[in-house]
Parts: C-alpha cells; structure tokens; sequence
C-alpha cells in the first residue's frame, strides 16, 4: 500500500482532515527522494539506525556483568549504555554505586534533583571526575519547574567557580515541566 493509501479508517474521525494532509505530504517528500534517487539501496541510513540508550545504573550485577575491557587501551567500560546515569538514590560518593563507575571509561551523567546542594554537588565532582575530564561527565537537571530557578543557578556557579568542564542538560521527560 502506498503512503495516503486507505485512508477509511480515520477518514470520519475528527482527525481525519489533518490526517489526509500529512499523509499527502508525506507521499509528495517521498516522491521527491525518489526523483532525487535517495533510496534504501542507494542510500545506506535509511536502512539502519543508530541507538542509544542511557539508563540508571541501578542494578550493580546487571552493570558489572556487561562491563568489558578494551583490548587496546585496558580502559573498563559499562556497555549496558552509552551514558551511565547517577540519580537521588545512587548519587552518594561512598557508596557502591559511585564506586563502580570511577571504574569505568564510559560517560557518566549525574541527575540533579531538588534536594542536591552545591557542596554535595562538587564533592561527587571531586569523586567520579577528579581531571575535570571534558566529556566525561553531564549534569542532569531534574529538580521541578517550581525548584529549579532557585536551584539551579546556584549549582552552577558552584561548578563555574571551580573550573570544572562539565556539559550541562536539562531533562525536559522527568521533572523540569509545568503540571496542571
């Protein structure tokens, strides 16, 4: 069937007019790659996908049993995520959590939520990136849309005036949001 095909299953719903235009449109930008002879056998990305996962490293067994060592460079990695995460309830710097992923190589992101306070913030710092390594660690803003304008500038001057190289994210899923 052809994109804008049968269209009589939402056809008499209160979507179906907008539905019948997307689907239109989505026919004609198809029939544009076609004349510009962008296909799946000329053009290998429309066959594959990259994914990404980030994920709480919650479950230490999970983690240690997918963390493997570079044959080249003897670095540890996690490899059960591109981007291992540190949230409230794991973020402790002496704790077995933290412990594990000073271990490893692989990009650490550390959730902030309401309760974290610059001190405690820049002590984890010390721990899990004692370099300031560029890339090695994001830092994560999940502390409510009601918190975080007087929370987060403060965190940030924190790591500024330590020089530290951190990327910074806000994490608009979980938190940062206006609820009605």
């Amino acid at each position: 069937m052809r994109a804008g095909g049968n269209r009589d299953f939402i056809a008499a719903s209160p979507q179906g007019e907008r539905y019948a235009v997307l689907a239109q449109r989505i026919e004609e930008s198809l029939g544009f790659m076609a004349a510009c002879r962008i296909d799946p056998e000329r053009t290998p990305q429309l066959r594959t996908t990259a994914i990404y996962t980030a994920r709480d490293a919650l479950l230490l067994p999970y983690e240690e049993a997918l963390t493997r060592q570079d044959s080249l460079t003897g670095d540890w990695y996690a490899c059960s995520a591109h981007l291992l995460c540190l949230g409230e309830r794991t973020r402790q710097p002496d704790h077995a959590h933290a412990a594990f992923v000073v271990g490893v190589a692989t990009p650490l992101g550390i959730k902030r939520g309401p309760t974290l306070t610059a001190d405690e913030s820049l002590r984890l710092l010390d721990v899990l990136d004692p370099d300031s390594a560029l890339g090695r660690i994001t830092l994560i803003t999940r502390m409510g849309a009601g918190a975080l304008a007087a929370r987060l500038p403060q965190l940030i001057r924190a790591v500024r005036r330590e020089g530290r190289n951190e990327v910074w994210c806000c994490d608009p899923m979980h938190g940062n949001t206006v609820t009605r």
